[in-house]
């Protein structure tokens, strides 16, 4: 029989391997900053290219303001910061997650989405960020990207609209027309400003490409009904939740095996990688030990996939 998890279950267990709204949560804390630190613009343009960001590229940045000190100029001045270090020919994004939690009627999200009015949870810097008036946001309710720069419109266009992929956040979220997707693919320079490994909303990238990874592996006759097992939007099932503390043990690893780097900003430790070397770790050491890494639900089904 192929493995189950009821809605109430599911829930519960996704508290803790899908993303909620973080900032009204407190569940993923941030560094505690020292406000006799000053930050001005410049010393973050500098602390970003010390840890390896370079004139072109483009990064995605996780953040915490009051970790850093006392940021001269504040959001903007972290924003304008990153801007500086890329230059005209590279590109800053940002994620810009909206809560839908509580929601009566899943179906019908469209109906409370607005790529130009619904906030993020992701804190000042990038609620800031979304609102100036060169910033692009890509089309998705819960998993939008905002980004600034030479390759902003690509990044965030059409949004979930080809290579669909279930998950609990709606086939989609981290589809292949997706910045996540494009992250990856571009091996973008991955930054996170006072917060751990626990803020890397890339691990739900992860988590989906766990799924469908072991759906393809197995015989064609059998993927319709693995798929729909899977969690979706509106209903429970089948998820590759890594949990927080799991977040944490990846951090250790890849800063062990030299893939995340540590700096400081002001008061705040830096945590800088590439993306797709990361990726790529933390597909391998799961689809090695899910059961370790992974829910126990997806350990028995993705045994149950391989079979």
């Amino acid at each position: 029989m192929a493995p189950s998890e009821s809605a109430a279950r599911a829930a519960r267990r996704m508290k803790d391997s899908v993303e909620p709204e973080a900032a009204a949560s407190g569940y993923m804390d941030h560094e505690p900053g020292d406000p006799s630190v000053r930050v001005t613009q410049g010393g973050i343009t500098d602390a970003l290219r010390n840890a390896g960001l370079r004139a072109g590229d483009t990064v995605l940045f996780h953040s915490s303001l009051s970790s850093m000190g006392t940021v001269v100029g504040g959001a903007d001045a972290v924003i304008d910061g990153f801007l500086d270090a890329v230059g005209p020919a590279g590109t800053v994004a940002v994620p810009t997650l909206s809560n839908w939690r509580g929601l009566k009627d899943r179906h019908r999200v469209w109906d409370h989405w607005s790529i130009v009015d619904t906030p993020t949870y992701c804190g000042l810097i990038p609620e800031t960020f979304r609102r100036r008036p060169e910033a692009l946001r890509s089309n998705h309710y819960t998993h939008s990207v905002s980004a600034i720069g030479l390759r902003a419109a690509e990044l965030t266009a059409n949004h979930g609209e080809t290579g669909l992929r279930e998950a609990p956040w709606g086939p989609g979220a981290f589809a292949a027309a997706s910045p996540w997707q494009r992250f990856y693919d571009w091996n973008v320079f991955y930054c996170l400003i006072g917060v751990n490994c626990q803020r890397l909303t890339m691990v739900h990238f992860v988590e989906t490409h766990l799924i469908h990874r072991a759906i393809a592996r197995a015989a064609p006759d059998r993927r319709k009904d693995l798929l729909a097992q899977v969690s979706g939007w509106t209903r429970g099932g089948i998820w590759a939740g890594i949990g927080l503390k799991k977040r944490l043990v990846a951090e250790e690893l890849f800063a062990e095996k030299g893939l995340l780097h540590y700096g400081i900003i002001g008061s705040a430790r830096l945590r800088s990688m590439r993306m797709r070397p990361m990726v790529d770790a933390w597909i391998a050491l799961a689809e090695n030990d899910p059961a370790y890494w992974c829910s126990e639900g997806f350990a028995r089904w993705a045994e149950l996939a391989a079979s």
